[in-house]
């Protein structure tokens, strides 16, 4: 071989390395950073309507970095990010965030964090640990329950006396002189709530109002448009009574007997009036009122979950 010849072969030879390198690093950005790609493969997630969007969010550093967003959930997710920050991600967050957001607000994950895991080498695992407080979501299934009754307290004139109405009010507690809470769910952090539900028909989900505790009247208490009465608002638990406002298919009073009861955990902002798809306790209401009890059981079912790959 000649000196020319050697010499052609040496820069095919370095021009073919580089291109192989590249290939392998990722694409260059146009402000000459490396990306690489994420790919996100999760199930059970929603459409969440016109107004907010799924956002991913790798944790590099302790700081949050966008993957992108997206609101089909039909396929899985590709998104390319900045290489050095992937590969020192330590954690995985997607979130529910407004849809168009801007300015600072768009920078960090909302406080509706959904689905959330710790990297292992080149793969995290998500899970709705971002939802609860401070609890394991495999030890839900041994400590999540609940109870309620069928009694409507709003239409008891000054609460004593009894109008026959029972069927058609839905309250979760054990019924007594001394009500007391009936439902065991782990606290949620900040970005969510709960909320009941009566599955009315196939085209009627009736919201019994959201909230936080157990032992206290829910946000739809005193409510003008939720209640029948002024003299009385309810006892001191989650629950509603069907009187007022019947949906135009619907006829109020509501019978609640043999209807499919839901307590949810909704975002917060809620993205829908509609129940989100976290649905942890289910039950059918029986034909007995008040002092009958029936039950909610635990179903995570409705839990999505999946894999994050770098």
């Amino acid at each position: 071989m000649t000196k020319k010849h050697l010499i052609l072969a040496l820069v095919t030879f370095s021009l073919f390395f580089i291109s192989c390198k590249d290939d392998d690093e990722g694409a260059n950005s146009d402000d000459g950073s490396v990306k690489k790609q994420i790919t996100l493969n999760i199930t059970g997630l929603e459409e969440l309507g016109s107004d907010f969007v799924y956002e991913g969010w790798i944790i590099t550093g302790g700081k949050p970095v966008s993957t992108g967003t997206f609101t089909d959930v039909s396929t899985n997710q590709v998104f390319e990010v900045d290489e050095k920050k992937l590969d020192s991600a330590s954690a995985f967050v997607l979130s529910i965030e407004p849809a168009g957001e801007t300015g600072t607000d768009a920078e960090t994950p909302s406080g509706t964090k959904l689905l959330e895991g710790l990297f292992s080498g080149e793969t995290a695992t998500l899970t709705i640990k971002s939802v609860l407080d401070s609890v394991k979501v495999d030890s839900l299934a041994g400590t999540v329950s609940g109870k309620f009754f069928l009694r409507s307290p709003t239409d008891e004139a000054s609460g004593t006396e009894n109008n026959g109405n029972d069927e058609s009010g839905i309250w979760f507690g054990m019924p007594g002189d001394s009500l007391t809470a009936g439902l065991k769910l782990p606290a949620l952090k900040s970005g969510w709530k709960y909320e009941g539900w009566v599955v009315a028909d196939s085209t009627n989900v009736l919201s019994t109002g959201t909230f936080t505790a157990f032992d206290v009247a829910d946000d739809n208490a005193g409510s003008d448009t939720s209640f029948s009465g002024t003299e009385n608002a309810g006892p001191p638990i989650p629950g509603e009574d069907f009187f007022n406002n019947a949906p135009d298919s619907l006829e109020f009073p509501l019978d609640v007997r043999g209807k499919t009861i839901v307590i949810s955990i909704e975002p917060f902002p809620d993205n829908s009036p509609a129940p989100f798809l976290l649905k942890p306790l289910k039950g059918t209401a029986g034909d007995e009122t008040a002092p009958a009890t029936n039950d909610l059981t635990f179903d995570s079912a409705s839990f999505p979950s999946g894999t994050v790959t770098r």
